[in-house]
């Protein structure tokens, strides 16, 4: 390899890995990413469904029978997932893409820590905040991915009304963190 050639490759590489991307980047990857997974899955993304099946195969491992629950044995296409497995799953496998591409992306950044934790409180009020995240938006019938964003790029009206309410969420949530936290 050349000098130059090795001196491109460090250019690309610090604006690929090491640098931030622009948002419009980010948003163009994202919007192909949603049709690419619409035209293979043939519904929206959506990232909190595969957890139910996360948490029914884990009960499965303790001697527990998830497929008696309503969430399955009243949606077909829910069961067939169920007896399918992990790695038939395709809402599971894609989860799992973004948990190790995150990682990679923080790690090649030089971005990943593991932060000592600074009280009780802050492992309580985390989570407090990710369980009812969690119970949020399997109410909503989806997290900011699948009510937000994939409601909005399918033209649901469902998905601009999530958007306000989340909007408002994180505005309380970010003042509430201010006060009692930092």
């Amino acid at each position: 390899m050349t000098a130059r050639a090795a001196e491109e490759l460090a250019i690309l590489k610090k604006l690929m890995i090491k640098d931030a991307w622009p948002y419009w980047v980010g948003g163009v990857l994202l919007g192909l990413l949603n049709i690419i997974i619409f035209i293979y899955m043939a519904s929206p993304w959506g990232v909190t469904t595969a957890f139910v099946f996360w948490g029914a195969w884990i009960y499965e491992l303790f001697g527990g029978h998830p497929e008696t629950w309503s969430f399955f044995t009243m949606q077909p296409p829910m069961m067939q997932a169920l007896k399918g497995g992990l790695l038939n799953h395709g809402g599971s496998i894609i989860n799992l893409g973004l948990i190790v591409g995150a990682f990679l992306a923080t790690a090649t950044a030089s971005q990943f820590k593991i932060k000592k934790i600074k009280s009780k409180r802050q492992v309580i009020a985390a989570l407090t905040g990710g369980l009812m995240m969690g119970y949020g938006a399997r109410l909503a019938f989806g997290c900011n991915v699948g009510a937000y964003f994939s409601g909005i790029s399918s033209m649901s009206l469902h998905g601009w009304v999530f958007g306000i309410f989340i909007f408002i969420g994180a505005y309380l949530g970010s003042k509430l963190v201010v006060k009692y936290l930092m």
